[in-house]
């Protein structure tokens, strides 16, 4: 078992060593003569848990400032689904490890993936270094032989790594799935163990639809179709009523809250405040990079605290509350124990650099860094117990960069 020591970190305000012991964190007060495999001078830095993203297109990045300023569903069915029509197998890839570079680089080490030709995105983020939920998208329209041969390689899949990377069934939406292939897909992920995943009551026109087509709306459909339970992350859920609320609740449904792709695409304002009275569970997501346009947790949680603020009042969504969202909940979202920093847990962390101008004074780090600080105040990201970026280097950044500007000139010419 590798061993890794950080040497003067400051953790809670108090400048430490600690000690990881292959994956997890052995030792958060070690002697500084502590013998390892490996040691990183931390002096200066301030170690703080890594974010958890449980929503993302990640192959979309390839799609950044690609037909911004329109409403959803003209975006979708007019621009964003011809161009991804002329997306290959190694356009989803060099898109896909684009993303895991940005991810990295902000702090984040795993997301909640939604899109399509798996395969690739699980070959990005094995390279990578980082954690994922790889969604497997299902949709009405793929029909009957493609649905099976998907369902297929979710019941029979194998992660090629160690533990990082784990699929997820992911009907895509009530307006793209039928009853019946939704009711199939939650049976797929409680027979595989996995996340089912989906986007929910995003828009007022898609709960209009379904009051329409079904006689209710999405939460109470999915209810009634026994989709929902606690192995399920929502995406989105801005357009809900309170007995919605209580179902969500209930069936302890992880929501994924995407505030940047909601305000960008005028799909409405989160109910942030009647949600946390309700108790359900929360998390923090940021939609692909066509709809946001970037993959920046850290603005994630910034947006979603004034958003909420905006809605409600200035002590609604407080910094450390938002922060939970973003680390601990996302973790335990993904199943993971990890979005803190705690001896036992998964060594998935950020170094932020003191020295940044934006952590300047240093009153409260917390609210540094949800109002304050952005990314340029990562020096180092671990995941795993491993290094993915130290001292501001990630290996193959230039590569992964060109790879993608070959992919997009690909894909418009073709």
């Amino acid at each position: 078992m590798s061993t890794l020591l950080i040497r003067n970190v400051q953790l809670d305000g108090n400048v430490t060593n600690i000690l990881i012991e292959g994956n997890r964190f052995a030792n958060l007060t070690a002697p500084a003569d502590t013998v390892a495999d490996e040691t990183y001078d931390a002096s200066g830095l301030v170690l703080v848990p890594s974010f958890f993203n449980t929503h993302t297109h990640a192959s979309m990045t390839l799609l950044r400032g690609y037909a911004d300023d329109l409403p959803l569903f003209p975006w979708l069915n007019d621009h964003i689904w011809p161009f991804e029509g002329k997306m290959r197998a190694e356009d989803i890839y060099a898109g896909a490890k684009l993303a895991t570079l940005e991810m990295i680089r902000s702090g984040t080490t795993w997301f909640c993936d939604m899109y399509w030709m798996a395969e690739e995105t699980v070959r990005a983020v094995a390279e990578s270094g980082i954690r994922a939920t790889v969604g497997v998208t299902l949709m009405d329209h793929l029909g009957e032989a493609e649905i099976k041969r998907q369902l297929d390689f979710l019941a029979n899949w194998k992660d090629p790594t160690n533990g990082r990377i784990s699929l997820a069934v992911a009907p895509h939406a009530v307006y793209t799935v039928s009853g019946e292939l939704l009711q199939r897909c939650a049976e797929a992920a409680k027979a595989n163990g996995q996340t089912l995943t989906l986007h929910v009551s995003e828009t007022e026109k898609e709960v209009q639809d379904c009051i329409e087509a079904h006689g209710m709306s999405p939460v109470r459909w999915l209810d009634h179709l026994g989709v929902l339970s606690d192995n399920v992350i929502a995406a989105h859920v801005v357009h809900i009523d309170e007995e919605e609320a209580e179902i969500l609740k209930e069936r302890g449904v992880w929501i994924a809250h995407n505030p940047c792709s909601n305000m960008k695409l005028s799909s409405g304002i989160f109910a942030s405040d009647m949600l946390l009275k309700k108790g359900c569970r929360l998390t923090l997501g940021t939609d692909g990079t066509a709809s946001n346009n970037n993959l920046d947790m850290r603005e994630e949680m910034k947006f979603a605290a004034l958003l909420a603020k905006v809605r409600y009042t200035s002590e609604t969504l407080p910094a450390g509350e938002i922060l939970r969202w973003a680390t601990r909940n996302g973790a335990q979202a993904a199943g993971l124990d990890a979005g803190v920093i705690r001896e036992g847990a998964l060594a998935d962390a950020v170094f932020l650099d003191l020295e940044n101008e934006r952590l300047v004074p240093n009153f409260n780090l917390t609210s540094n860094w949800v109002y304050s600080a952005d990314t340029r105040a990562v020096r180092s990201v671990l995941c795993d117990g491993k290094f993915v970026m130290k001292d501001g280097m990630v290996e193959d950044a230039q590569e992964t960069i060109a790879r993608a500007r070959q992919s997009v000139k690909a894909i418009l010419s073709r």
